[in-house]
């Protein structure tokens, strides 16, 4: 496992005690708090025992199994002698005369004796008793429904996100400003272009790579949204790796597009694209989620209207994207119906004032509302 991993839970095991496995054969799964590591066997051989139990910890360097070394090929060759015996014997069931057969069925256990009459009768009469007192008392109220309770152990990776977002509470100043995108102009964009990109590049145009494209231009000028805390010392970056979070069935991921300030809309797609069948597939590594400097979260997937993202420490602001809603707005005058998106920023006020956070969003809205600045920034 990586450095920054110490210990996690057994989760599967993919072998039986007595099963012949080969050298780097998966023989286990191990859930972190972060992605689950696939265990293969150290040398070939047969399966003697396992040292845990599955949801049992583990940490680094812990024995978890011994196996007897062996070949497998000339193990799995020559069949066991107890299936030797079992194919004997039911041949031999076969073949036997069916009076013999017969004789080893289980005796039938003998019928009751006439001495046994009056005590049988006494019982009959008890039991014939008993409803009649049954259904003297008074009757009780049934169940209006099920009152059943089901209990889950978290696993690690739910554990890890309940304690990264209860540290960003602590510990961050968080504030959230909120603003309104008229969508119209990029939907146009991308209507006009989406059939052209998927063709030539194969890969679908999103929102999510403008939104992308101007929080870097955003960050780029606004830099204390892109700097993070660290002891008594600021620290500012020149480049922009962007945390897009990705809802997995295991809880939310956020692994990172790296150098989105020299990335095109093309080029910021594809790498969404990849990492998010990467993180639904469970096959991210730690470095893919390593790092971040601003995350985008984008509840608006799940039909969200309005939110408050949570910060991604160590880092000092979220954008949150929300559904696209048409709603009636005033245009020169006129009211006329337009698609518009709900915009949050969560920054943290010990980096960011309030001025430097409302001109970032502010930023962002004239980037979208109008995607060609993003080809003059």
């Amino acid at each position: 496992m990586a450095e920054s991993i110490t210990e996690g839970t057994l989760k599967s095991w993919t072998k039986n005690v007595g099963d012949l496995v080969s050298a780097d054969e998966e023989i286990a799964t191990i859930e972190t708090d972060k992605i689950d590591v696939s265990v293969n066997a150290p040398e070939s051989g047969k399966i003697v025992q396992f040292l845990v139990a599955e949801e049992d910890t583990v940490t680094v360097g812990q024995d978890i199994i011994i196996i007897e070394p062996g070949e497998v090929e000339d193990a799995t060759q020559s069949p066991s002698k107890e299936a030797e015996v079992h194919a004997e014997n039911k041949a031999k069931d076969l073949t036997e005369p069916a009076d013999q057969q017969v004789d080893k069925k289980v005796p039938e256990s003998p019928s009751p004796s006439v001495g046994d009459k009056k005590p049988l009768e006494k019982e009959t009469l008890k039991k014939e008793a008993a409803p009649k007192q049954q259904e003297s008392a008074p009757a009780t109220r049934p169940a209006l429904g099920s009152r059943g309770e089901t209990r889950v152990k978290m696993n690690r990776m739910r554990l890890r996100i309940a304690e990264r977002l209860k540290e960003s509470q602590n510990a961050a100043a968080s504030l959230t400003t909120f603003n309104e995108i008229d969508m119209s102009s990029l939907m146009e964009m991308r209507k006009k272009y989406k059939d052209q990109v998927l063709k030539e590049h194969d890969v679908k145009l999103g929102f999510m790579s403008a939104f992308a494209k101007a929080c870097t231009l955003a960050l780029r000028e606004i830099p204390a949204a892109n700097a993070s805390i660290e002891g008594d010392e600021i620290v500012y970056r020149d480049y922009v790796d962007l945390s897009v979070a990705v809802a997995t069935p295991k809880g939310l991921v956020t692994p990172v597009v790296r150098n989105t300030e020299i990335m095109n809309f093309v080029d910021i797609e594809k790498e969404i694209a990849f990492l998010g069948k990467k993180a639904r597939d469970g096959k991210l590594t730690l470095e893919d989620m390593a790092g971040g400097t601003f995350t985008i979260s984008n509840g608006g997937v799940f039909g969200s209207l309005y939110g408050t993202p949570i910060i991604n420490l160590p880092q000092s602001a979220v954008l949150g994207m929300h559904a696209i809603k048409d709603r009636p707005v005033v245009v020169d005058g006129q009211i006329v119906i337009r698609p518009i998106m709900v915009v949050a920023l969560t920054y943290d006020h010990r980096l960011l004032d309030g001025r430097e956070a409302v001109t970032f969003l502010v930023k962002v809205k004239e980037y979208i509302e109008d995607p060609r600045k993003m080809l003059l920034a």
